[in-house]
């Protein structure tokens, strides 16, 4: 029953000593949605969508495919208040906090949850080191230090910025929230820090409707089309790269999609495709390394989804490819 405390959960948390190898050539994609989420019959959240993408672009040789390590309770609690993990953890979220963040409690909830912060931990390792990286899940970016909200029970970006930063690893860093919906939750848990810059290009009038204040928020019109959303996709993606970062983390939601249920815009699938030239000819240019994660899509067709997600993997393979073919 939801707000019950379940049994003690038994995971195996330990994030393993090195990066796996991987071929030169190819990027590195970490993916979980073998830990189901089970949700009630016409849950509005296209679960599935993970599945579909991972066997979407498992054939292409560019993109090596490895499952993350579950972030631990010192992760997450680097970001998130240990009271807070420790409820999620055990099944004591009260009905109001469940209903906040929109899925039934469940054991696999947790599980999930913790895959996805570590598949992102991991992708900003490897971005650091490779140069570019891709988590087939997370940008849960409504998740705040406190409390989940809008499908988000951890922030994953910010689990993984605080988890590189605590590692001497990098400096500072960049979030560069690019779903239609504002990265609240992002943008309060780095409120006032100036190593991690927050932008967020966002339907002005949709959820969240309290907004929290990013270091840099443009909030567009509903209807914003290609030419007025990729202006601002490139402005903002510019700005906040151009104090100097030592990462990136791109949250590359589907949502600003024409198509979609949730998402108020009408940017075309080929604006979409724009949207990641833009933002990773800026990394490339600054020479920063990008971890990217995919965030929220609800076509009406998940299948349209799936392709704009799939579109942002093929594109991070292709430079990364590239790149690894230009220093050989």
């Amino acid at each position: 029953m939801p707000g019950t405390a379940g049994p003690p959960l038994r995971i195996r948390v330990s994030c393993p000593a090195a990066l796996p190898d991987v071929d030169s050539r190819a990027v590195l994609a970490w993916y979980c949605d073998q830990f189901v989420l089970p949700l009630p019959d016409h849950h509005r959240f296209p679960m599935e969508k993970y599945r579909l993408l991972r066997e979407r672009v498992a054939s292409d040789g560019r993109i090596q495919l490895e499952i993350p390590e579950a972030a631990t309770n010192h992760d997450l609690t680097r970001v998130h208040s240990a009271e807070y993990v420790a409820r999620v953890t055990s099944g004591g979220l009260a009905r109001d906090e469940i209903r906040r963040i929109g899925f039934p409690w469940s054991l696999e909830l947790v599980e999930r949850s913790r895959r996805s912060a570590g598949g992102t931990i991991h992708a900003a390792e490897r971005a650091h080191r490779d140069g570019i990286s891709v988590n087939l899940a997370g940008g849960t970016h409504h998740a705040f230090a406190d409390a989940g909200e809008g499908f988000c029970v951890f922030n994953d970006v910010a689990v993984a910025a605080r988890s590189l930063q605590s590692q001497g690893i990098v400096g500072r860093c960049a979030v560069l929230d690019l779903d239609v919906h504002q990265g609240n939750g992002t943008a309060a848990i780095f409120q006032g820090d100036d190593s991690v810059f927050t932008l967020s290009v966002h339907g002005a009038f949709n959820y969240p409707f309290r907004k929290e204040a990013s270091d840099l928020d443009i909030g567009l019109d509903d209807g914003a089309g290609d030419d007025v959303f990729l202006s601002a996709v490139r402005d903002g993606v510019a700005r906040a790269l151009g104090a100097g970062v030592d990462l990136a983390f791109y949250i590359a939601g589907a949502d600003p999609f024409e198509g979609d249920r949730l998402g108020r815009m009408s940017v075309s699938m080929n604006g979409l495709r724009e949207r990641d030239h833009i933002v990773f000819d800026a990394c490339e240019q600054a020479g920063t390394p990008v971890a990217v994660v995919m965030s929220g899509g609800y076509a009406e067709d998940v299948h349209d989804t799936v392709e704009i997600h799939a579109n942002t993997v093929f594109e991070a393979a292709r430079r990364a490819s590239s790149s690894a073919s230009t220093n050989l």
